[in-house]
């Protein structure tokens, strides 16, 4: 069911390796992330393995990768400060709860209302956010106070992260048999520690070493009032970890061109953060930046998604001692690189190429990811993007009139009528100088929304003040389910298509 294998022991290794590459990655953004929360060190390292585990398995997108992250942390953190760790995990079980039932509701499809344009700024503005996580990597504790580097530190760091990034730039171009990213790694891991490189280490942010994840049922009373207080958090958490998963599995599908599955995807995120809430870490989602590392590292099976949960969780048990001796530097050079493919740098080359409103919400959205979160930014750009849409079609109405054969005045409407556009519909109009009948042809036309409905109606009333009968003709189907759902709420004349005569069950 899961095809977490491969077709050849090729295939296997590379997504091995992919997998080891990411699990390296893994370890200091969970103990960041963890910080962020306000929780220990051990409870995003937890997440980071059983969300990443259980999602790689249940999930729908073969070579993403799920882990702790800091959209969601952020959201934890008054949760934590508020109630405590145990009502955080009860609330990460009810997030998969939700996720899941969004999953079985196939709320998954949703993604496709992501315009282009809110897609490129949600890249571009996450590529800018890696890149700042950062900067925290270029400062050193000076008697209790965080000062930026300087001088020979300063060096040997940004010397440190220049050499990993031309190891993972150059070496593809010598062999392909060990991902580059771990090449680096390993290469500038090894040469700090031989000629004792005096630089920042994983060990300088905590101590990974623990144990296996434990069963563990929240703590917390389970009754309303506990209810009443989770339940706010776990529906952003939901949310965020929902909308940053499946446009990571949008982009994920663009890069392999291929395609995952949305729905089963939700599951899996809810299987995941549920199964995680029991077991003492703090919940997550897709990490755009490791399923980048794991896809340009050859990681395209679910295989290396497992592979680097179960490294994680070797890591915590075993080599705790070995990762805590990589450099920092090596790490911020290979997310330097994420950065550097995740942005799409296209969208500079072709801001003045496209219609002003998509460069706006591009920018927009970009700016709203970097200043607030993932989730507030889409459903900020979506919305923009729907505005100027309806805005833009509004404008498309307009009719061309004309007397037929019998004397009747017609009008032909062009455009939809909705909410954007009745105000320019009602002007279309002269009740007071048009004859005694009119008919409005709405062949090219489409009734979408109750606003429609009322303009339809109001203009109608117009018409039967002044003495005058007012057709409609040629509405579509879904036009004429919408005004007979309205029922007494509009009062109209419907003139039948003269060309078809269809007897349907209300005149059987």
């Amino acid at each position: 069911m899961f095809r977490l294998g491969c077709e050849n022991r090729v295939c296997a290794q590379n997504e091995i390796l992919s997998g080891l590459t990411v699990a390296l990655a893994l370890v200091p953004e969970a103990v960041a992330f963890a910080f962020v929360a306000g929780v220990d060190p051990l409870v995003g390292l937890y997440a980071a393995f059983m969300v990443g585990l259980l999602a790689s398995i249940f999930g729908g997108r073969p070579g993403m990768i799920s882990g702790a992250t800091g959209a969601m942390a952020v959201v934890m953190v008054s949760l934590v400060a508020d109630h405590g760790v145990e009502f955080l995990f009860a609330a990460v079980v009810v997030t998969g709860l939700i996720q899941m039932l969004a999953g079985i509701l196939k709320l998954g499809k949703f993604i496709r209302i992501v315009p282009h344009p809110v897609m490129l700024g949600f890249v571009n503005g996450l590529a800018i956010v890696i890149f700042l996580a950062q900067m925290q990597n270029f400062q050193v504790d000076v008697d209790g106070t965080m000062e930026w580097m300087s001088g020979q530190p300063l060096m040997i760091f940004g010397g440190l992260i220049l050499l990993t990034m031309a190891i993972i730039k150059f070496l593809p171009k010598f062999t392909t048999a060990v991902p580059s990213s771990l090449a680096a790694i390993v290469f500038v891991s090894l040469l700090v520690i031989f000629l004792d490189v005096n630089t920042n280490t994983v060990g300088d942010l905590a101590s990974i070493k623990g144990g296996l994840p434990q069963f563990h049922i929240p703590d917390v009373a389970f009754n309303l009032e506990t209810l009443k207080i989770i339940l706010p958090y776990s529906i952003i958490l939901a949310a965020i970890g929902l909308i940053e998963s499946l446009l990571t599995l949008t982009l994920i599908d663009e890069v392999t061109n291929t395609r995952g599955r949305g729905n089963r995807e939700c599951v899996g995120q809810g299987i995941a953060n549920t199964v995680t809430g029991m077991f003492g870490g703090m919940g997550g989602c897709a990490m755009i930046g490791q399923s980048m590392i794991n896809v340009n590292s050859g990681g395209h099976k679910r295989l290396s998604g497992v592979s680097a949960a179960l490294f994680l969780l070797a890591f915590i048990l075993f080599a705790s001692s070995l990762i805590e001796q990589i450099p920092m530097a090596a790490l911020v050079g290979v997310m330097f690189i994420v950065v550097m493919g995740t942005f799409e740098w296209s969208s500079i080359r072709i801001f003045n190429k496209i219609p002003r409103h998509d460069a706006f919400v591009l920018v927009l959205v970009s700016g709203v990811t970097v200043a607030t979160d993932l989730a507030i930014a889409v459903v900020v750009g979506v919305i923009v993007s729907a505005l100027v849409f309806a805005w833009e079609h509004a404008k498309h109405i307009n009719v061309n009139s004309y007397i037929d054969d019998k004397g009747s005045k017609v009008y032909e409407l062009n455009g939809p009528l909705f909410f954007g556009s009745v105000k320019n519909f009602r002007e279309l109009f002269s009740p007071l100088d048009d004859p005694a009948d009119v008919i409005i042809e709405f062949q090219n036309s489409r009734v979408t929304d109750h606003s429609a409905i009322e303009a339809i109606d109001s203009l109608a009333e117009q018409y039967i003040k002044a003495g005058k009968q007012l057709h409609l003709r040629h509405l579509s189907e879904e036009c004429k389910q919408l005004l007979d759902k309205a029922g007494s709420l509009v009062e109209v004349n419907r003139l039948e298509d003269p060309s078809y005569h269809v007897a349907d069950d209300k005149l059987a």
